[in-house]
């Protein structure tokens, strides 16, 4: 009976150590389960402020293409509108010759295409007698003036969409 007294006593011992790293590993893995929960939620909160970012960026992509859908088409129509001005431009004061008449139907058309340009946002850059500012205007020549940095003559008009220039006026500068 001694020896399975001896042998019984270790086994006890053993039991004991077991249950201490039974626990111990029980812990490690509770750690270890904690900080793969801190992980994911950190993973997660940098997914959901990415996507809200994403949705941010996308909203205003949306609306800047919406802003300037009609640009390309602006840009095609404004040749057309130069040439309605410089047609324009040819009528003399006489209101009785056949010129005056033929120009009066441009006019109407040239009236037209203006209004329904500004009801989209088109705005005609005002350059005469203006400072000359690079963003607005294209200088093209240079003149001795009075003022250095003044818009002497308008040679083309400029016009903006809403708040973009899509078409810098071509100007001449004083120097």
């Amino acid at each position: 009976m001694d020896e399975k007294e001896v042998k019984e006593e270790p086994k006890k011992e053993e039991k004991k150590e077991v249950k201490k790293t039974h626990k111990k590993e029980k812990a490690c893995k509770c750690d270890e389960n904690i900080k793969k929960i801190q992980e994911l939620e950190e993973a997660l909160l940098r997914l959901q402020a990415d996507n809200v970012n994403y949705r941010k960026r996308k909203d205003e992509e949306v609306t800047k293409m919406l802003k300037y859908a009609n640009e390309d088409l602006v840009k095609e129509i404004l040749p057309s509108i130069d040439n309605f001005e410089r047609a324009i431009k040819l009528d003399d004061d006489n209101l009785e010759d056949e010129l005056s008449k033929f120009l009066e139907g441009f006019k109407m058309i040239y009236c037209h295409l203006l209004e329904t340009l500004e009801k989209y946002g088109v705005k005609a850059i005002d350059g005469d007698n203006k400072e000359f500012d690079p963003i607005y205007h294209q200088a093209v020549l240079t003149e001795k003036g009075e003022k250095p940095g003044m818009v002497i003559e308008v040679l083309q008009k400029g016009y903006l969409l809403k708040d973009k220039v899509i078409r810098p006026a071509m100007v001449k500068v004083s120097e």
